[in-house]
């Protein structure tokens, strides 16, 4: 089922919505996001998680990730999909979401963590606020 199905048929069900690592698969992302603003509630949040669009992030993303490392399939990634901080805060914004924080998130391939940070290059998550 899409984000878009499940919003039409549970509208404001949700104290909390998590959109992570997926916007940047999709045709539309502001369509996503607009069905994440419709499924939580008037002063629930919604999470958004996905990859900035800038040379690091394809380095780090597509050639460390997909082809180095091979952490994932080849051709997972369409860097013209990836997404900057300010065009998500935007479509967050003509939603109806308020931009509450945005924070980065890394990976250590050696441990196999992901750890928060302020760098937000490459993966980057942020915290919206569904008006009343």
């Amino acid at each position: 089922i899409t984000a878009e199905a499940l919003a039409e048929e549970m509208p404001g069900q949700f104290d909390v919505v998590t959109c992570l690592e997926m916007l940047e698969h999709v045709p539309d992302p502001s369509s996503v996001i607009r069905a994440c603003h419709k499924l939580v509630k008037p002063g629930g949040q919604v999470f958004f998680s996905t990859i900035n669009r800038n040379p690091k992030a394809y380095l780090f993303a597509v050639i460390g990730a997909e082809y180095i490392l091979r952490l994932l399939p080849r051709g997972t990634h369409d860097f013209k999909k990836f997404i900057r901080p300010s065009e998500l805060g935007a479509w967050s914004r003509a939603a109806g979401l308020e931009v509450k924080d945005i924070i980065g998130l890394t990976y250590n391939p050696l441990t196999k963590h992901y750890k928060l940070e302020a760098d937000v290059d490459v993966n980057y998550m942020i915290q919206t606020l569904r008006k009343e």
